[in-house]
């Protein structure tokens, strides 16, 4: 099959597209055809050789964990679902990639619904089964003033909507060039960085009983005296939350129930007109290095997906 790949590690300019051998569903795996293809954090961090990760990889190497495409190959156990099934979903995390490619296997999917677009559906699986598990970890739901730190990017545009189709209202941080994106989103927007909390206290909110993180970037002492307690904030991005008592939901993708959950949720939502998943770039996977470069560019608002050979959309 054609795939990209990259024999070592370094700038998006490693990657290739080039013959790699087919994969196979095993039990509770569908296989698919791949019409997209998301590219993720994961992804470039992997190919540039800075997650920890890396050292885990086997090279040559299929990056890749979200895929949507049209089952191919059904493994054991699998019900409900045949070949020729439009889906979309990820890959298992243990394998660290192998979306990429013409074809691809599913640890958790989902069927695309109609209102979906394949470019939407390719870079979906990750962002929503993460954003999915947070916000369920934190308890979000009605009624709940809920902070989402870094809400412009991949996660943070999901949480934001999912978090609001709970009934939540939501504050989002972003840069002043994404204030525009994350209102449109339904969110509060707020300038992101240092300050965060008096900026936060200035707005006509009577409190915020929840805060999620999503940036990485240092906000944590923050968003605890935003919220009174580590114990109401949570972070994906942040190794060093443990150390002030927050919560910390990484490195579960593909381990538990909630991946599909979250997936059928969204597409549902999706077919009601109330969730889409942003896309700001597609390419052709041939030029999967110059989507890996758009990838770590501003503003970074939304998803970035590839297209497989003769599927433009």
């Amino acid at each position: 099959m054609f795939a990209v790949q990259f024999d070592r590690f370094g700038p998006p300019e490693v990657l290739t597209v080039g013959r790699f051998p087919e994969p196979h569903a095993g039990p509770d795996e569908v296989r698919i055809r791949v019409r997209t293809a998301g590219v993720s954090p994961v992804d470039v961090a992997l190919r540039a050789g800075l997650s920890p990760s890396s050292k885990k990889v086997p090279l040559p190497h299929v990056p890749g964990v979200d895929a949507a495409g049209v089952i191919d190959e059904v493994g054991a156990d699998v019900i409900g679902f045949a070949v020729g099934d439009e889906v979309f979903g990820a890959v298992d995390v243990s394998r660290l990639g192998g979306a990429s490619a013409e074809f691809a296997v599913l640890r958790f999917w989902t069927p695309k619904p109609p209102a979906m677009s394949w470019a939407e559906a390719g870079a979906a699986g990750t962002s929503i089964e993460t954003a999915t598990r947070a916000l369920d970890r934190l308890d979000v739901r009605a009624g709940t003033t809920l902070l989402i730190d870094g809400a412009a990017g991949g996660v943070g545009s999901v949480a934001v909507q999912l978090a609001i189709a709970r009934g939540a209202r939501v504050i989002g941080t972003g840069r002043p060039e994404s204030r525009t994106f994350i209102a449109r989103l339904g969110a509060t927007p707020v300038a992101y960085g240092q300050g965060l909390a008096g900026r936060v206290s200035a707005l006509d909110v009577e409190r915020v009983d929840l805060a999620l993180d999503v940036a990485g970037a240092g906000s944590l002492p923050e968003l605890i005296t935003i919220t009174g307690t580590a114990a109401s904030v949570l972070t994906i991005a942040d190794f060093t939350g443990p150390e002030l008592g927050v919560r910390i939901s990484v490195g579960e993708l593909g381990g538990e129930p909630d991946g599909r959950h979250g997936l059928t949720l969204a597409a549902a939502l999706s077919e009601e007109g109330r969730f889409r998943v942003p896309v700001r770039e597609v390419f052709p996977m041939a030029r999967a290095a110059d989507a890996h470069a758009a990838a770590v560019r501003g503003p970074r608002q939304g998803k970035i997906a590839l297209t497989a050979p003769g599927d433009h959309r």
